[in-house]
């Protein structure tokens, strides 16, 4: 199957314009998702011979020269080749030219939000407006957008040259830990709020910043040397511009975290007869509907920096991911993710870590990574738990394979409240190819993975102790297979709520599970 042809289910109530022959059309977001990703499938080969010829690749022209804009893709031009070059026509929509590694891209019209994301070597022009988060994440390269640019431009960034002509809005460069900004306009509220690193110039109005950020004046060999690394007459800035640079004091708030564990749950059989302990049990997983990715247990340990022992198990990581391992995607590592998605079996958006992303803007980062990944990646979404419905609701629409819910989110719900959240929800918002899967602070129990199970979570993520995880594993394994064993159980798929009790009325208070002794759950739960 192509990238072209892999199915997708969302929402229909969305629509965009396009222009055809008989005038203006509604173009659905599945139809304009599936456009990108034929776009995004044609785009190696025809860069592969516009290399060899020395040419630019145009996108929006016929092959006469003729215009014919593009209206609402997204995701295009993920991942561009160093020595590749493109220009583009038409309004684009979120994650343009996303992840490059050394192409030069030139846009002619407005893109949508995050410009040029996680670029690490592209030269990038748009020749008007670009939405919110430009260069979110670069790492490297430069960008220049020529009309202004939304929210958030430059945030995250870790290196480059973004460049700016008119106004931007507010957060500029926010979390910035390294590069240059260079702003032709005024700026909004909040500039450089968060900046570790790096500069913001700015040649027009800035209101004053928030603490940790130093508002001052340039220096004569600033001036000298930012104009020289502009090297354009028409950006160069003046003497009395401003410069804003982080103070070094700055202070990381304090999250709440999980109170509790689930130790307050206990497994209880519903039969009277039990397996023999010898017999074997399936606990396997399967995540995806085609070309599965098999877990042997409902388990997926996170491992940030990757395994480098002989463990035979599919893991989470940051970095070093093996071909069945899951790459975790976040606003630290998105200048890497091309070559992350590449070398693994899928990847895992984490949503919580960057700027709130819209329908259009899950779309656009989707389309960019699994056009790079290639059609057999699985894909994942990751938010904090408070915010299951949501996260479901989302995966759903957008066709991923599994929606991880963060227990230690910051909202300090306990795990026991979490159960009920994440389980009806699950159940209400995902239909079959879409698993619900458990994000724990702690390394797993057999026990708290039966009991994750049996609360409708089909997989568990948790740290991976520090030494011997291949021991780790095989103790679970072995301790889930007797508790299904004594439950008289051959199958995880048969665990169910039926199977769980609340130990103390505390538990039971806030889980809905039938509370031991009183085999029913507490009064309240049954109030309209």
């Amino acid at each position: 199957m192509n990238l072209a042809s892999r199915p997708f289910d969302y929402p229909t109530g969305k629509l965009l314009m396009k222009e055809n022959t008989h005038g203006w059309l509604m173009a659905s977001i599945e139809e304009v998702v599936a456009s990108s990703m034929s776009i995004n499938s044609r785009l190696p080969a025809q860069l592969e011979k516009a290399l060899e010829r020395n040419i630019v690749l145009r996108i929006g022209w016929t092959t006469n020269g003729d215009p014919v804009p593009k209206d609402g893709e997204l995701g295009l031009c993920p991942n561009l080749p160093k020595g590749s070059k493109v220009r583009s026509l038409g309004n684009l929509g979120p994650f343009t030219a996303a992840f490059g590694q050394g192409g030069t891209y030139t846009h002619q019209g407005d893109v949508g939000s995050y410009l040029g994301a996680g670029n690490d070597g592209n030269k990038i022009t748009c020749e008007r407006t670009a939405g919110p988060c430009a260069g979110f994440g670069q790492k490297s390269g430069r960008i220049t957008i020529l009309d202004g640019a939304g929210d958030d431009a430059g945030a995250k960034m870790s290196g480059g040259l973004l460049i700016i002509r008119g106004d931007s809005g507010i957060r500029i460069g926010g979390g910035m830990s390294g590069g240059d900004i260079i702003v032709h306009g005024d700026v909004g509220g909040d500039p450089g709020a968060g900046m570790t690193g790096g500069r913001i110039i700015i040649n027009g109005r800035c209101p004053t910043p928030p603490p940790g950020v130093l508002l001052r004046t340039l220096e004569k060999s600033e001036v000298k040397e930012i104009n020289k690394l502009l090297g354009d007459d028409d950006l160069q800035i003046p003497a009395d511009s401003v410069c804003l640079a982080p103070d070094g004091d700055r202070i990381e708030g304090i999250m709440a975290e999980c109170r509790e564990d689930l130790s307050g749950i206990s497994l209880l059989p519903m039969t009277t007869s039990h397996n023999p302990s010898y017999s074997t049990c399936d606990t396997v997983v399967l995540v995806g509907a085609d070309d599965a990715l098999a877990f042997p247990i409902p388990l997926l340990p996170y491992v940030p920096k990757g395994v480098k022992d002989d463990l035979f198990h599919p893991c989470l990581v940051r970095e070093n991911p093996r071909d069945c391992d899951i790459a975790i995607i976040d606003s630290e590592n998105i200048a890497n993710a091309a070559q992350l998605v590449q070398s693994s079996a899928g990847f895992a958006i984490d949503m919580d870590s960057l700027p709130k992303l819209d329908g259009s803007g899950i779309d656009g980062i989707l389309v960019a990574l699994r056009c790079v990944a290639g059609p057999k990646a699985k894909v994942m979404l990751i938010r904090g738990v408070g915010q299951s419905a949501s996260l479901h609701s989302d995966s759903q629409h957008h066709g991923v394979d599994a929606a991880i819910s963060v227990l230690n989110d910051g909202s300090g719900i306990s795990a026991a409240a979490s159960l009920p959240m994440v389980g009806r929800s699950a159940s209400a918002n995902l239909e079959e190819g879409c698993l619900a899967a458990m994000w724990l602070p702690w390394s797993a129990t057999s026990e708290d993975l039966a009991i994750l199970c049996a609360s409708n979570v089909s997989f568990t993520i948790c740290p991976a102790p520090d030494e011997n995880i291949a021991g780790w594993i095989n103790q679970v394994t072995s301790g889930l297979s007797a508790h299904l064993n004594r439950l008289g159980l051959a199958s995880i798929d048969s665990l169910s709520r039926a199977n769980l009790r609340a130990c103390d009325q505390d538990t039971a208070g806030v889980s809905g599970l039938r509370l031991a002794g009183y085999d029913r759950p507490m009064p309240h739960w049954f109030a309209r």
